[in-house]
């Protein structure tokens, strides 16, 4: 005779193995934003950033596609920066006409998500394109820092995969709050470059002006040690005032030129 709490049933093995198989699958994807975090923490270089996310992204959901777009500050161009299926791709300016749910997404700052992509009546320009292409669904995800959009991940599935479920697509917005993040952290650490390197150069012309005054220093020393006398008659005596303003006016023009 067996005993069973009411409370407590008696657990069904399919759903439990269901369960099972779901707490796996989130593991593993936990486990991907670990390494993809790790990954990020080593590098200062925002190529290098969207390359790991892009390869990391399109391997976990197993995509056809999967690419990052960047916009320009101030809203201006949209650049592609890094793709999945070609690691080897550099930025190249997109026309948005042909991807009307990344403009969707980057003008709404919310998820645009197609799950197919033959019956949307948006995609109706590119439709011959992507029929040829047996795309099946599209998913655009905005990359924002501090609610401004600064681009897009873009998911997209072919027909031998069914559409992104909607915990893959809220795993794929962590991940771009991860690399918006990241994106940040690389932007003031290329803006902190710059800053030194202008720092450097201006240095350098310190130095420059420095050694040129210190040349002509030496040189009319010089100069006037060899023959003071004959200098002295030269120059008639009602100049020497003259002569002494220009040169004060000289050395003020001199001290504001190194002081910048």
């Amino acid at each position: 005779m067996t005993l069973t709490n009411p409370r407590f049933p008696a657990a069904d093995p399919e759903r439990l193995r269901a369960r099972i198989e779901e707490l796996e699958h989130e593991r593993r994807r936990l486990l991907t934003v670990i390494e993809l975090l790790r990954e990020l923490a080593g590098s200062l270089n925002y190529r290098d950033i969207v390359q790991a996310v892009a390869r990391r992204i399109g391997y976990a959901l197993e995509l056809d596609r999967c690419s990052v777009f960047l916009t320009e500050k101030g809203g201006g161009n949209v650049h592609l920066v890094a793709s999945y299926e070609d690691p080897a791709l550099r930025s190249q300016t997109v026309d948005l006409s042909l991807y009307p749910e990344l403009r969707q997404a980057l003008d709404s700052g919310e998820i645009v998500n197609i799950p197919d992509v033959i019956h949307e009546p948006a995609l109706e320009p590119v439709q011959d394109m992507l029929s040829s292409r047996r795309v099946q669904s599209i998913t655009v995800v905005p990359v924002a820092w501090k609610k401004v959009t600064i681009g897009a991940i873009f998911l997209r599935t072919d027909r031998t995969r069914p559409p992104l479920s909607p915990a893959d697509i809220q795993w794929a917005r962590l991940v771009a709050d991860v690399t918006a993040r990241s994106l940040r952290t690389a932007h003031r650490f290329e803006r902190l470059q710059a800053r030194n390197r202008g720092s450097e150069t201006a240095l350098a012309k310190d130095r420059e002006r420095a050694a040129m005054i210190s040349f002509l220093k030496r040189l009319l020393t010089a100069f006037t040690d060899h023959d003071q006398a004959a200098l002295d008659e030269l120059v008639p005596q009602a100049g020497q005032a003259e002569l002494d303003r220009l040169a004060g006016v000289a050395l003020t023009v001199l001290t504001r030129e190194t002081s910048q």
